[in-house]
């Protein structure tokens, strides 16, 4: 993997389950396009539960990952877009347990976005991501 360092500077507050700033020294990135709760046959896992939408979500970014022989422990850098910030702590449930599934167990830098709507009226939340390998 390529040289990365996950920083918190002690100038800024503690972040709760992510990294302020992620150093990467690497010559191959990945982008993944957002992923939602879709499975293989394009339906929409996890109907109105938001934790169950992310579960699935994350599934598909170590999918999409491992598809190109990455592991989902390289993830520098997410990017998460939710219809309701209310439901943070469903979230973060999820990325919590994707995030201790992983090797390295490091946490990639995030920015949460609340959005009006996603793509699909019953989607409730995407996540994009980018890899450094």
């Amino acid at each position: 993997m390529s040289e990365v360092r996950f920083i918190n500077p002690p100038e800024l507050e503690k972040p709760p389950g992510y990294s302020h700033v992620v150093d990467v020294r690497s010559s191959r990135l990945i982008f993944l396009s957002g992923q939602a709760a879709f499975d293989l046959n394009g339906e929409i896992v996890g109907g109105t539960d938001l934790e169950a939408q992310a579960d699935q979500a994350f599934k598909n970014v170590s999918i999409a990952l491992a598809s190109v022989g990455c592991p989902a422990g390289n993830l520098i850098k997410l990017t998460v877009f939710m219809r309701d910030i209310s439901k943070l702590a469903e979230y973060r449930r999820a990325r919590d347990r994707f995030l201790t599934s992983v090797e390295p167990a490091a946490a990639p830098a995030i920015t949460l976005v609340e959005v009006s709507r996603l793509f699909a009226e019953a989607l409730l939340i995407e996540i994009e991501g980018i890899a450094a390998a």
